[in-house]
């Protein structure tokens, strides 16, 4: 009897603290899992809302990894503990070996259930679920990240003597912005003009204007001092509305001319050029180093109120020009309008490959083709090709390199006109 009695006493003083860490270890898994899972914007919009208990639980995602760490720690001791009450009360209990083993079967089952159940279940709301585990998170980090910091200090110090492999780069936040986007677009979520737009953004940081000007070579300039009658005519031809105006060589702007105010000097004397002065009319010209990059132009241009700048190189000789509008483009793709005399330049084929023009910026027939070409070397696909050849390459010469097939297809003097561009997977394959 005594003996009956000393086993349920010892059964009761150990199945007590068994429940209780069974409750604290399914607490541990719930918060770890829900606090991996968390996403930061929506905790972010959620704090907004005015929710202030989110304040502590947002900071502690900023540190995710060692907060997960310190809760996956307290949860394995958790663990251990119940493990070593349950063997005590089951062994005070029972004594046939083959009910051990039955129990040790349980045992490992209500394990795995300890652990999975919480996280299947977190994961269907894991923001909520957080918040409402927060003071087992808050617990668990507070008591256990000074050693889970003191512990990877103590692994990382020799490990950075041992190993001489750089440390990898942090990402930017437009880096992380970039990458989640485009993961989006791949699972459907996000559509290809969204993302292109989002990733046109993001890449206004680090464009410089040398990149999307338009080249001098392909500038539409006038002479100031031509007759206005002559100018008028050539204005009207142009599909531009703003012009550069020079004094006895191309390369010397002296202003920009806005079509609409010489229309309007002209109605004021009834259409007679003789009386208008044009120099009255245009403003001076706004000359820009041709490194500036493009969402600094962009802010320029909307405090100046001016929508056309030029660029110079660090010589200061004019390279090309910019304007609003193709800043712009730069994020939502190409802007038409019934004036635009638009020239693609890029000719599509049903084998996925496309037929290049040279001056095809590598930015524009990236967005067009859905392509991932460098352009960090060269800003056309012709100058891409000289780059990476090294040379000036002939018609009828191919290369491969960034995972696509280069042909030359027609060559003018020194520059390449024409080239058949795809990914090497799919293009040529039939030749």
């Amino acid at each position: 009897m005594n003996g009956q009695g000393g086993s349920l006493v010892d059964l009761v003083f150990a199945g007590v603290p068994v429940a209780l860490f069974v409750v604290i270890t399914v607490i541990l898994s719930a918060a770890g899992s829900a606090l991996l899972a968390s996403n930061r914007t929506k905790l972010h919009h959620m704090e907004r809302l005015g929710d202030r208990r989110i304040k502590r639980l947002v900071e502690l995602t900023a540190e995710r990894a060692r907060a997960v760490s310190a809760i996956r720690l307290a949860r394995q001791v958790s663990t251990v503990v119940l493990t070593i009450f349950a063997t005590r009360a089951v062994l005070s209990f029972e004594a046939d070996p083959m009910r051990l083993a039955v129990w040790a079967v349980g045992g490992i089952v209500l394990a795995i259930l300890l652990d999975a159940v919480p996280r299947v279940m977190v994961s269907l709301r894991p923001e909520r679920s957080a918040l409402v585990l927060l003071p087992a998170i808050e617990m668990s980090a507070r008591l256990l990240e000074p050693l889970i910091a003191g512990i990877e200090k103590a692994v990382i110090a020799p490990l950075r003597l041992v190993s001489k492999a750089p440390r990898e780069a942090a990402w930017t936040a437009h880096e992380e912005i970039r990458e989640a986007v485009d993961l989006l677009h791949r699972e459907g979520g996000v559509v290809k003009d969204d993302r292109d737009m989002v990733g046109g953004v993001l890449d206004l940081s680090e464009l410089p204007l040398s990149d999307i000007m338009v080249h001098r070579t392909k500038m539409r300039t006038f002479d100031i001092d031509m007759p206005v009658g002559d100018l008028l005519k050539a204005l009207i031809s142009s599909p531009f509305t703003r012009h550069p105006l020079w004094r006895d060589e191309p390369d010397n702007i002296v202003g920009v001319l806005h079509s609409k105010e010489l229309m309007r000097a002209i109605d004021r004397v009834d259409g007679d050029t003789a009386k208008v002065c044009v120099e009255t009319l245009m403003t001076p010209p706004w000359f820009v180093p041709d490194t500036t990059l493009a969402a600094d132009q962009l802010r320029a241009f909307l405090k100046r109120k001016l929508h056309l700048v030029l660029v110079v190189d660090e010589y200061g000789e004019v390279q090309g020009l910019v304007t609003l509008e193709d800043i712009l483009e730069e994020i939502v793709g190409e802007i038409a309008d019934e004036q635009d005399v638009v020239v693609q330049g890029v000719r599509p084929y049903p084998d996925g490959s496309a037929s290049v023009d040279g001056a095809v910026p590598i930015r524009d027939l990236n967005r067009m083709m859905d392509w991932r070409l460098p352009d960090d070397e060269a800003t056309t696909i012709a100058g891409l090709v000289i780059h990476e050849a090294r040379m000036i390459p002939d018609p009828g010469q191919s290369f491969t390199f960034h995972g696509f097939r280069f042909r030359v297809l027609r060559r003018q003097r020194n520059r390449i006109t024409a080239l058949k561009v795809g990914p090497v997977d799919d293009v040529f394959r039939s030749e």
